[in-house]
């Protein structure tokens, strides 16, 4: 049985992620960074002057101060870790984004790397792959309605599936079901032109996450892996990336642990 990949995993003995950059870049390798915002926040103020004038204007837009400061230690942390893949400043970086807003890195070196980012309140999660589109969601498991967003967003299976579960269960189920089907969505870049309830993931506590099926196109099932992940507690998170073409690797995730200098990695046993 597919388990999370438990907390414990992002708290191995930390080593230097140049080198590990550098054979990411070379090899099919997928490396997961999770990011505590609230202490990236202490640094707010040198993570901004990292950030392009539409990222600041957009983070001058939000009017809740702590909403705000997420954003800035968010997209600010986000340039550090990628500038260490392309051996750039983290202000030199420039992106441009795809038709429905997904990300990518512009200049000679931008299509070396995928990636994508995710956060729920003090805690992001940062994909970075070199040879596959990824996605990656977190949410942290609170007191939403699952059962009235299950009714208007998920597919006939997976409310059905919700449905069966025991009352005690279906809570963070739903989250489950939630962050896996928002990191396909992201991993393929369709943003809202795909709606959720055109494709259906597992839900059942204990069976592995996985894509089950897609309106329309059912070669989508095999061309994508889900792995949950368990980044802290009280929080559910799902990483989605791109099976790779028949006779290459398949990416091998390698959990990364950013502390506030941006220079560590910690290795998946």
């Amino acid at each position: 049985m597919q388990n999370p990949l438990p907390e414990e995993c992002f708290k191995r003995e930390c080593k230097s992620i140049l080198h590990f950059a550098f054979r990411m870049l070379h090899s099919p390798e997928l490396h997961l960074w999770r990011i505590d915002l609230a202490a990236a926040a202490a640094n707010l103020d040198a993570l901004g002057q990292t950030l392009s004038p539409d990222e600041r204007a957009r983070a001058g837009r939000l009017i809740a101060p702590l909403a705000r400061a997420r954003f800035v230690a968010g997209r600010g942390a986000l340039r550090a870790a990628l500038a260490r893949y392309v051996g750039e400043e983290a202000a030199a970086l420039r992106f441009r984004y795809g038709p429905t807003g997904k990300p990518r890195l512009d200049g000679p070196r931008g299509d070396l790397i995928s990636f994508n980012l995710a956060h729920s309140h003090d805690l992001a999660l940062l994909a970075v792959s070199s040879r596959a589109r990824v996605g990656v969601d977190v949410e942290l498991v609170g007191d939403a309605d699952h059962a009235a967003i299950a009714a208007g967003f998920f597919a006939p299976d997976e409310r059905h599936a919700l449905a069966a579960l025991p009352p005690a269960q279906r809570r963070e189920a739903f989250y489950r079901c939630w962050v896996c089907k928002e990191a396909f969505v992201k991993a393929r870049g369709d943003g809202l032109s795909l709606a959720l309830d055109r494709f259906a993931v597992s839900v059942t506590p204990g069976v592995p996450a996985a894509l089950q099926r897609v309106d329309g196109d059912p070669d989508e099932v095999g061309r994508w892996q889900l792995i949950e992940l368990a980044p802290a507690e009280g929080f559910v998170a799902a990483l989605c990336v791109e099976r790779p073409a028949t006779g290459e690797a398949t990416p091998t995730p390698r959990l990364v642990l950013r502390p506030s200098s941006c220079a560590s990695y910690e290795e998946r046993v």
